[in-house]
């Protein structure tokens, strides 16, 4: 959440940022709100002040053997006032900690302004200079490609239909030879962050409280696009953000440790409430797909530097794969509730003749940590500030799958399996 200190001090600065997001502008019922408890607190402190003259007063008079009860009746009616204005100022309170939490995140200065992804800005675009098994990916096939539903049900490693029977539509089912790439994808993805970009791996439930769900910024303002286990209150996560940044929820990190870098595999889960009418078929639109997670903690003065290399780590996946891409750089209209600045990075399907969204890169400054309490001291005798949190993903397997699928099919109809997997699944070729 935003510092109320911050929505008071630079108001029109938080405005213009709202405004830019094309959020809602809830600021000047929030002011109104705020103005109210710095009455209410300077009210009850003048209150207590004169609680305390009088309770002087009577102790003196009950010293002095003289009669105090009309000092201790006025002492009575100043208490009951103070408890009502108390009672009144929890209740303030309580409403503006509700309010804040449905303020967005205003965009960094760099963030191009725009109302939706037609303002987003390619940063670059990457392509394989060599050919992948004779022909160059990239819509130059040189035949008529299968996408990937087809070669999925052709190869019998997707079975969309049976999982809609399973689970109903918009989750996947994976099959003998597809079950395991999916897997190696995985292990492949966790294997280069772990080993050769030094995060630390973590394997976190896959059910979370609200109290962590409201932390990442999902709830409430995106609460219909989550699924609830009612009965316990519980959510399945919608990605590994959410259980790995809620891991340091209110602690104070050790300032030579940071920045705190993990990555995470979970299974994701969304609803899509908002998404009726959009492309659903096969991969392109689930309601349960894999990911795999990088979050960092860091000092402020270092989030943007983190930012980038967050993007390039999501990256060396992709130039390894040798599957195209490319980087954008999201206007203002198309960033996340919660994020300052975001990086999507999408991947070329040959046969869809679309760029597929497979990673998205977030810095959220101190959005989050204001949320979660987690801070860290700039030294040992300064006052604790709070930490930025990053995540990105490194990367989602869904549409990743399609684009690995289209690009390396033969003529023939299989599926070439790229060399940096093959010792995750043990064959080079399904066919």
């Amino acid at each position: 959440m935003l510092d109320l200190k911050t929505i008071r001090e630079q108001t029109e600065r938080v405005r213009e940022g709202i405004t830019k997001k094309r959020e809602a502008d809830k600021l000047d019922e929030v002011l109104k709100i705020d103005m109210r408890r710095r009455e209410l607190i300077r009210e009850v402190e003048s209150l207590k002040s004169k609680k305390n003259t009088v309770s002087a007063e009577v102790g003196k008079l009950k010293k002095e053997g003289k009669d105090a009860g009309a000092l201790i009746a006025e002492m009575k009616v100043v208490a009951d006032k103070i408890k009502e204005i108390d009672d009144e100022r929890r209740s303030v309170q309580e409403k503006i900690d509700e309010m804040l939490l449905w303020i967005p995140n205003i965009p960094h200065e760099s963030v191009p302004v725009g109302d939706d992804s037609g303002s987003n800005v390619t940063v670059r675009e990457w392509k394989p200079e060599d050919t992948i098994l004779g022909f160059t990916p990239h819509n130059e096939l040189g035949f008529e490609p299968l996408d990937h539903v087809q070669l999925g049900k052709k190869l019998g490693i997707l079975d969309f239909e049976r999982g809609a029977k399973i689970s109903g539509s918009g989750f996947p089912l994976f099959i003998g030879k597809g079950a395991t790439l999916e897997r190696a994808l995985i292990n492949y993805m966790i294997t280069v962050h772990t080993s050769r970009h030094g995060y630390t791996e973590v394997f976190p439930p896959f059910l979370v409280n609200r109290h962590s769900m409201t932390g990442t910024g999902q709830l409430p303002k995106l609460s219909e696009d989550m699924y609830r286990c009612e009965q316990d209150d519980l959510f399945p996560i919608p990605t590994a953000e959410v259980p790995i940044t809620n891991m340091h929820r209110d602690e104070l990190l050790p300032a030579d440790r940071l920045p705190l870098t993990y990555v995470g595999y979970s299974a994701c889960f969304r609803r899509e409430a908002g998404s009726y009418g959009k492309e659903t078929k096969g991969f392109l639109r689930v309601h349960q797909f894999n990911k795999v997670e990088m979050v960092r903690f860091c000092k402020p003065e270092d989030s943007y530097e983190q930012l980038e290399q967050l993007v390039s780590h999501a990256e060396v996946i992709l130039k390894e794969l040798r599957i195209p891409y490319k980087v954008q750089l999201l206007c203002s209209g198309d960033l996340s509730f919660a994020a300052s600045k975001c990086y999507d990075i999408e991947v070329w399907a040959p046969a869809e003749q679309k760029w597929l969204e497979a990673s998205s890169c977030s810095n959220f400054e101190d959005f989050q940590a204001r949320r979660m309490n987690i801070r860290y001291k700039p030294d040992p005798k300064s006052k604790p500030v709070f930490v930025h949190t990053l995540n990105g993903s490194g990367l989602a397997t869904s549409r990743l799958m399609v684009a690995l699928i289209e690009n390396y099919q033969t003529p023939e109809g299989k599926i070439i399996v790229p060399k940096v997997l093959q010792p995750f699944t043990g064959f080079e070729i399904i066919g």
